[in-house]
């Protein structure tokens, strides 16, 4: 196996000349910018100081069609057009690697992080070459997720662990869920107490449409109770059967997914990340196939937003 080389490429200003320098950058790059995202597979714009009021319009350059978090699970606080917080976690947890709603049936093809307020300490970005991530898993982890997964959520009605279903599907409108649904392959139904089960089977790798590279492409870790920790695993346990947790996963057959399986997916997608460290004001765009991104703990104040696109 190969030592991992790949690093992000990093663009500095040249002229402190704010938001507007780097839009006129972006958008001398014109359609170049798309092939030298696939090619660099994460680009890093730093130096530039763009403001916060200013935002909207380079995401207007990097991502045309601004999606919204709909069917997103993870917590995260709407703060402009399409634009949200990263994932809301306690500050001394590391959040695992992990490509973009890759558990849905469509997901967004690039993502672009923005630094509000840069950590006090920590609060990297780590990145992670997802084909690689997929060549470091013994063929034993690989050849059992060949099948695939099933997702499972359980959504509640607004009280109870977890999210909502209004919160997930951003609407308070159950026709509006299942006019998603219908066109998901999902299956789901609504429960007495005014909740909502889905049921996804999806693959556990794919193909990017662009270079074919196979590539890790599942949150299996994330969503299995031993992804946790054992604490937490054990708490919830006590209040919850396992049929009934807000989001579990087994794979295709419905079979469990060994607790060692989701400990080496976490492991060695962590061990091979590449840490892109924050600045207030940079910009960090990534392909969302191409690469899996997660969170390091951090000290102090850290507020980084995220945009998607397809």
């Amino acid at each position: 196996m190969t030592e991992q080389t790949w690093t992000p490429l990093e663009i500095e200003a040249e002229q402190a000349g704010g938001a507007q320098e780097l839009v006129d950058r972006l958008t001398a790059l014109g359609d170049e910018l798309d092939s030298l995202l696939v090619q660099e597979k994460a680009l890093v714009f730093r130096g530039f100081d763009v403001p916060a009021d200013d935002l909207d319009g380079v995401l207007g350059v990097v991502l045309p069609r601004r999606l919204a978090y709909v069917h997103g699970n993870s917590p995260r606080t709407k703060v402009g057009g399409n634009v949200y917080t990263s994932t809301e976690y306690p500050p001394e947890f590391t959040i695992s690697m992990h490509n973009e709603m890759s558990y849905a049936y469509a997901w967004p093809a690039r993502l672009a992080f923005y630094c509000q307020i840069r950590p006090g300490g920590g609060g990297a970005t780590p990145v992670l070459d997802a084909a690689r991530w997929l060549e470091s898993l013994d063929d034993e982890v690989r050849e059992a997720f060949a099948g695939g997964v099933r997702y499972v959520q359980n959504l509640h009605d607004g009280y109870g662990l977890g999210k909502s279903w209004q919160a997930t599907f951003e609407t308070d409108l159950q026709e509006e869920v299942e006019k998603f649904l219908d066109g998901t392959g999902a299956i789901w139904k609504w429960k007495g107490d005014g909740g909502i089960r889905v049921e996804s089977v999806r693959p556990a790798t794919t193909r990017h449409p662009v270079t074919g590279a196979e590539v890790w492409f599942n949150q299996a870790d994330q969503w299995h109770p031993a992804g946790l920790g054992d604490d937490t695993a054990a708490a919830l346990a006590q209040i919850l059967p396992e049929d009934e947790l807000p989001q579990n996963v087994t794979f295709a057959d419905g079979s469990p997914i060994p607790e060692a399986y989701v400990a080496q997916i976490r492991d060695r997608g962590l061990a091979h990340a590449v840490d892109v460290d924050w600045a207030q004001g940079d910009l960090l765009l990534i392909d969302n196939v191409l690469l899996a991104h997660g969170r390091r703990p951090f000290t102090g104040n850290r507020r980084v937003l995220v945009a998607m696109s397809d």
